[in-house]
Formats: C-alpha cells, sequence, structure tokens
C-alpha cells in the first residue's frame, strides 16, 4: 500500500503550463490553469457544464444546435446533445489551412511526401463524389484493407462525410481474417491497397485484396490503390474496379451530410481472439468531443503542431492519429517497420527532419531502443518534441530515465491507457500535471474513474478493478449485430450494472495518479495474493538477456496452481541456471517474493493480438487443454504457428503429471 506523496519524476514548467490550451481550457471556465485536480473533479461531477464547455470552447459547428446536452445518464445509453446534427468530415478539414501541410506521408525508407490543406479537400470531395456515384449513402459501409498512407484518412473522410460508415484494417491480415470483420458489416465498397512495406521487403497484397473481394458478396465495386508501384493484374473481377487515381482526381464540391450527434461514424473490431471479432460502433459527436478533448486539451495540439504516432490501420491509435486533424495539426502516416534492422531510429529521425511535436509509441519499442543501445537524442535534434507520448501496455518506471536522458529532456512523458472499447484515453498526462515514474498521471478530463475492490467498493492505494461511474460521450453506441443490447451489457456492465467495467486492474494513488497493473483476467493469485502480470514482465524485461516476457497463473484439475514465466532470449543469451536464479532474484526483490515462477522456460516468441498485446488468457486456456476453436482465432495472432507450440506445451506438462 502507498499512502506517501512521492517527488514527481517530472514536474511541469509553469511557463509552459500556463500557456497551454488546457489552461486556457480552465481559465475559461473560472477555475485555476494550473490545478488539474480541481480541474478534473469539475468535469466529473458536472458532466453537462464539462462536455458543454469542451463544445464551446472548440466551436463545434452544428447544423442544428443540441436541446440538452446530457439528456439521459444511464449506462449504456446516455443520450447526448439530444437534436444536434453535425459531422465529423466537415470538422476534420474546416481548420486546416489550404497551404499548410495536413499530412505527411512517411515510410521506413525515409521517403515521403506532403498532402496540404487544400489536396486534401479536393481528394475527400473526389473520392465521396466516387461513392456517392457507387450507391453509397447515409448509414452504407465503406471498408478499407490498407497500410497507414494518407489513402486511409483521405477514404475515411469521404466516407464519414456522406454519413456512411467507416471501418479499415491493416494488410497483414489474410482475406479470411480480414472478412471475419468486414463480411458482418455487408459493405457497398472496399478501397484496398497493392501493397505495404515491412522491415525492407514490399509485401505484394494484391492476389489479397481481390481475394477479400470475392470474399464480400454485397460489393458493388472495389477502389484499387496505386502505394507501392505493382500493377494490378487484369483479369475478371467479382465486382467493377476503379483505379484510385480516377477515383480521387475528379473537380468536385464537398458537401457534408449533417447527421444526428449519435449517427455512427465508424466500427472498430476488438482483437476478437476468439470467435468472431466484435464490431464497436461509436458515433459522429461522441467521437469528435472526446479528441477534441484528447488532443487538444490532453496533448496540447493544435495549428502548427505535427503528430507522428506509430500504428497500424486496424489499431485504435490509427483513429486518434487521423483526429489530429480536427485540432488543425497536422498528422503524420507512416507505412513500415518502427525499427527496421537497416535503420532502427528511423522514426526519431523522421522526427527531427519534420520537427515532430507530439511523438507516439510503445512500451515495448521505448524499451528495445534503450536494451540494444541507440541514443536517438545523440544522433538527431530532438528539440521539437515537447510530448513522448506511450501506450499499449505500462510503461515500466525503467524506461522514464532513458527517454529523459536519450530522447527528449525537456519533454512530457504521457502513459496513456485507454481502448478500443472508448478509442481514446482513461487516464495519462497534459501540460499542468507532473509525472511519476510507472505512473499515469491522472485519469483523463470527464473520466469518472475509479477502482473497485472485490466488493464493489471503491478503493484508492490498493489494487482494484478499473471502472468507469459516469458515461462517457465516446462509449460505443452499440455492438454491431447486437440488436438486443445482450452482447454490449455482457461485456461492460454484467459485473456492475449502471457502472462500466472495463477488465484491467489499476491503483489509484493518494497523489493523484493511476497504476495499471494489467488485465483484471490474467491475475496472478498466488497464495492469495493478487498481482498484475505486467509487474512481472516490467521487471524481468529490463534483464540485458530478455527480449521478451510472458507469465501466466494456471489453475489445475487437482487444485494446484502452476505459474510458468515464458521467456525470449536476446541474441547470444543462454538459459542457464545462473539465469534463472537472476530472473528469480529480479521478481523477488523487484515485484514478490510469493509470485517466483514455478518454472522459466525459453520460448521461440510471444503470441499477441495484431494490436500487439500479449495473449495471456488464450495461452492459459491452450496450456490447460482447452479447445483451440474455443479459445483463439489464429487470424487474430500475429504468429499463428505459436498456437500449436503452446497447446503441444499444454499436452507435454499435462501427460508429465498423468503418465497414465
Amino acid at each position: 500500500m502507498t499512502t506517501s506523496h512521492p517527488e514527481p519524476f517530472f514536474a511541469p514548467d509553469p511557463e509552459v503550463a500556463s500557456g497551454s490550451r488546457i489552461a486556457d481550457f480552465a481559465r475559461g471556465v473560472g477555475m485555476e490553469g494550473s490545478d488539474y485536480a480541481a480541474l478534473h473533479r469539475w468535469s466529473v461531477t458536472d458532466l453537462a457544464g464539462f462536455w458543454g464547455a469542451v463544445w464551446e470552447y472548440f466551436g463545434v459547428d452544428a447544423d442544428t444546435p443540441y436541446e440538452k446536452v446530457l439528456a439521459e445518464e444511464i449506462m449504456p445509453g446516455a443520450r447526448w446533445f439530444t437534436g444536434a446534427t453535425l459531422n465529423y468530415a466537415h470538422h476534420a478539414l474546416r481548420n486546416l489551412a489550404d497551404d499548410d501541410v495536413a499530412i505527411i506521408a512517411l515510410d521506413e525508407t525515409g521517403s515521403g511526401y506532403q498532402v496540404t490543406g487544400r489536396r486534401l479537400r479536393d481528394q475527400v470531395a473526389s473520392v465521396a463524389a466516387t461513392l456517392r456515384d457507387l450507391g453509397v449513402g447515409t448509414g452504407d459501409r465503406v471498408v478499407g484493407y490498407l497500410p497507414n498512407t494518407p489513402h486511409a484518412i483521405t477514404a475515411f473522410l469521404a466516407t464519414a462525410s456522406l454519413g456512411a460508415v467507416w471501418s479499415v484494417c491493416g494488410q497483414d491480415y489474410a482475406p479470411s481474417a480480414a472478412a471475419n470483420r468486414f463480411a458482418q458489416l455487408e459493405p457497398t465498397v472496399l478501397i484496398a491497397a497493392d501493397g505495404y512495406l515491412f522491415n525492407g521487403t514490399t509485401h505484394d497484397r494484391r492476389d489479397a485484396a481481390l481475394e477479400l473481394a470475392c470474399l464480400l458478396p454485397t460489393l458493388k465495386a472495389t477502389l484499387l490503390v496505386d502505394h507501392v508501384g505493382l500493377p494490378w493484374p487484369s483479369r475478371n473481377h467479382p465486382s467493377p474496379v476503379i483505379p484510385w487515381e480516377d477515383a480521387s482526381t475528379r473537380t468536385e464540391q464537398l458537401t457534408c451530410t449533417a447527421v444526428p450527434f449519435d449517427h455512427p461514424l465508424w466500427v472498430v473490431f476488438s482483437s476478437g481472439t476468439t470467435g468472431l471479432p466484435k464490431g464497436i460502433v461509436h458515433g459522429h459527436g461522441g467521437v469528435l468531443l472526446e479528441h477534441l478533448k484528447t488532443l487538444g486539451l490532453h496533448s496540447d495540439l493544435g495549428p502548427g503542431d505535427r503528430l507522428l504516432w506509430y500504428t497500424t490501420t486496424h489499431w485504435m491509435m490509427w483513429n486518434l492519429v487521423a483526429s489530429t486533424l480536427l485540432t488543425g495539426a497536422a498528422t503524420c502516416t507512416y507505412d513500415g517497420s518502427p525499427a527496421p534492422l537497416t535503420r532502427p531510429d528511423v522514426l526519431w529521425e523522421l522526427a527531427a527532419r519534420h520537427r515532430v511535436t507530439v511523438f507516439g509509441t510503445s512500451p515495448q519499442f521505448l524499451l528495445g531502443m534503450a536494451k540494444f543501445g541507440i541514443d536517438p537524442a545523440a544522433a538527431h535534434d530532438l528539440s521539437s518534441i515537447r510530448v513522448v507520448g506511450c501506450t499499449g501496455s505500462a510503461l515500466p518506471a525503467s524506461a522514464y530515465p532513458w527517454v529523459r536522458d536519450h530522447v527528449a529532456g525537456h519533454a512530457l512523458l504521457a502513459s496513456v491507457s485507454g481502448g478500443t472499447d472508448i478509442v481514446s484515453g482513461f487516464a495519462g498526462s497534459s501540460p499542468n500535471t507532473p509525472v511519476w515514474a510507472g505512473e499515469l498521471s491522472a485519469p483523463h478530463l470527464g473520466v469518472a474513474l475509479a477502482a473497485y475492490d472485490g466488493e464493489g467498493f471503491p478503493v484508492r492505494d490498493e489494487v482494484g478493478e478499473l471502472v468507469v461511474t459516469r458515461p462517457m460521450p465516446s462509449m460505443p453506441l452499440h455492438f454491431w449485430n447486437d440488436p438486443d443490447g445482450s452482447r454490449y451489457r455482457e461485456a461492460y456492465f454484467a459485473v456492475h450494472p449502471g457502472v462500466w467495467r472495463h477488465g484491467d486492474w489499476i491503483t489509484l494513488t493518494s497523489h493523484g495518479s493511476v497504476i495499471v497493473h494489467g488485465r483484471s483476467d490474467s491475475t496472478l493469485n498466488r497464495h492469495g495474493v493478487r498481482l498484475g502480470s505486467a509487474d512481472i514482465h516490467d521487471i524481468v524485461e529490463q534483464l540485458p538477456e530478455i527480449a521478451e516476457a510472458l507469465v501466466i497463473g494456471a489453475e489445475e484439475p487437482d487444485g494446484g496452481y502452476w505459474m510458468p514465466l515464458f521467456v525470449v532470449l536476446a541474441a547470444g543469451a543462454e538459459l542457464d541456471d545462473a539465469l534463472r536464479d537472476r530472473i528469480r532474484d529480479a521478481i523477488r526483490t523487484g515485484v514478490s517474493p510469493r509470485h517466483a515462477p514455478d518454472e522459466i522456460l525459453e520460448v521461440p516468441a510471444i503470441p499477441h493480438t495484431r494490436t500487439g498485446k500479449k495473449l495471456e488468457v488464450p495461452v492459459k486456456r491452450l496450456l490447460q487443454g482447452h479447445d483451440v476453436e474455443q479459445v483463439v482465432n489464429p487470424g487474430a495472432v500475429d504468429v499463428p504457428a505459436l498456437i500449436d507450440y503452446f497447446v503441444h506445451l499444454g499436452a507435454q506438462r499435462r501427460r508429465r503429471r498423468n503418465p497414465t
């Protein structure tokens, strides 16, 4: 239990904090710009006042005004800004000056090009007209099989401008895996690229794209994007095909269709480790306000800023990357590996060259840079970086000094935790919050965050379930193909009716920060003491011999509890008894003496979802002997061959324990 108030690792510069948008917003509602805690308390006690102020501060341009900010406060089913009609795409394009850069297209070779505000508007208008000619209207679905390039943002905005619904995934998905998502939506148009870059290789996805089109019988047409310069084959297609060049170069006037505040904007899919992936539907207005708050206030983005955040199109961070345009800032797209073998520091090189102000990545990327001795600040001028954002999992405390000493000591290191479910963050940092190493500075504005104990009571300074006790505008409208809402309620509200349960273990500290311990469904319960798996991963992965680690706690039929630790070794390392002893000692001293693993086993790789999250619960169930079909969808795994590996490992253990 932590009750003292430790000194922060980073304290905001008073002048920088005072000049930030969040401080200006606070002063506009009659509060001190430096008092984040007071601003947050107000934001979750007066929901109508806070979200109404966000609407006013960013000058939301509605075709018809709202009648009431929050007509009904219930979860699920809260009704926000009733009566208002607007369009997300209009807001994404309205703050972009004609001759200023809107999108900077980058790739792992270091090359790129720029798209101005005028050019982006013209392309969106052209693609929207093409889609309209193909019969796409309000509520119809358009899907993208695309890498992270300006084509994806243009296609999304064109779709949204019509009031149609967008969904996208990256081309590392096999056609069948992409169809598992898209076929549920019964799309009218598919937009697909010829390929993508990764780690020095051009991946040809022409046949995959055309195979996907065959798996989507509702298509009226497919738009073919020439991204890596591979000619599309001439053959019969299941539906008419249109070159992107033809679709995006028409001279058209952009008109955005006004839709209700809660009209569907996009469908984002969960990791989908079992069964069909779950389609999560968000609305125009909820996303607009949530992303204006997150990017405009917490990240302090506005005209003149540039954001570069590594993501793929099937991760929710791509949606935030696209939403950068809402603030008038420029966004960078990036196609390729975050650390290609031939130039592992290419993202830092690009951030320096293009004077990026907000740089975003994952803990694995930062830890990898430190482990392999890469010193970005020594090789590149990173003085423009104001914020280093980090999400995907909890950033361990050990990474904070490295970022300060080797990236940008002046920058705010903003570790963020959220989810695809709300397509945003629950907790993070802002220009007027201190930072404690290994902790998220505070709950985000408008997020009524709490930690519940096993009895459903709020706790502080101890581990509890992450819950949200009051609604947020970006909570899902519904799940796709869930007409009675039962799957939606089961996902978030079955444990605590009327309260959102997210499935993470967190600690809310007395000094206002948030510590994320990992998923609650992968908790390690050893000798009655609960511990998040992330706490062990963070310690073990600091060892130079360990590239990655995965710990699971598996209940066994005889009442036993098996807690193995799987490790991927760094190049040249050997898992001998000495290294095993060092690993156990690190866990005993750095985490808990009760949670030393029963076995430490070398594995070729750790399986992840396509968005990079470790498959803790599926691995546990595979080892326990559950049917693969009920545990994991191979199309959702980054290395599907690992499924058989862990199935075999579990079978071996069961035979050893029960030889008869």
